[in-house]
């Protein structure tokens, strides 16, 4: 299963860029062992439109254009439920051994995300009811997902 960080905007160069980047790494270096094949990094541009329900509408169509077909879709958003980082590693650890071609975790624009394409996503989740900016929001996905792949392979860097 392939594994897709998505979101709205780009990130500048600088250490949340290469935080990312290097959780990235390590999650492609790690992840063939365990089923999961890719981890790929997307972003799309913010939406120009003058409304705000017309940029969420626009976003989300760019957002699904980087999810293959079957994909499980995991929505960072404020109103999702919050889970352990246990039951993250088993929900995708689950979809990989149901055979989903794809997992993505899709980062919305400073607007949130379209609520059609929130609806249809297979998970709603959210890092605590603080709002947080959208580079940290990155890193802190990327790093949830190399956590969750060394929770499933046994690896000793997640410690309860």
């Amino acid at each position: 299963m392939k594994l897709l960080l998505v979101g709205v905007g780009r990130l500048k160069s600088g250490p949340e860029r290469e935080l990312v980047a290097r959780y990235a790494e390590r999650c492609a270096a790690g992840g063939r062992k365990i089923g999961l094949t890719a981890f790929d990094l997307r972003e799309i541009e913010e939406s120009r439109a003058r409304r705000p329900e017309d940029r969420k509408a626009e976003e989300a169509a760019g957002l699904r254009e980087f999810l293959p077909s079957g994909a499980k879709i995991i929505c960072l958003d404020e109103r999702g439920k919050t889970m352990d980082s246990e039951a993250f590693a088993a929900r995708i650890g689950a979809w990989r051994d149901a055979s989903a071609p794809a997992c993505g975790v899709v980062i919305g624009g400073p607007d949130g995300l379209d609520p059609a394409f929130r609806d249809r996503a297979d998970l709603v989740l959210a890092f605590g009811a603080m709002t947080w900016p959208h580079q940290l929001v990155r890193a802190l996905a990327a790093e949830q997902l190399f956590r969750a792949m060394t929770i499933l392979a046994g690896h000793p860097y997640h410690r309860v």
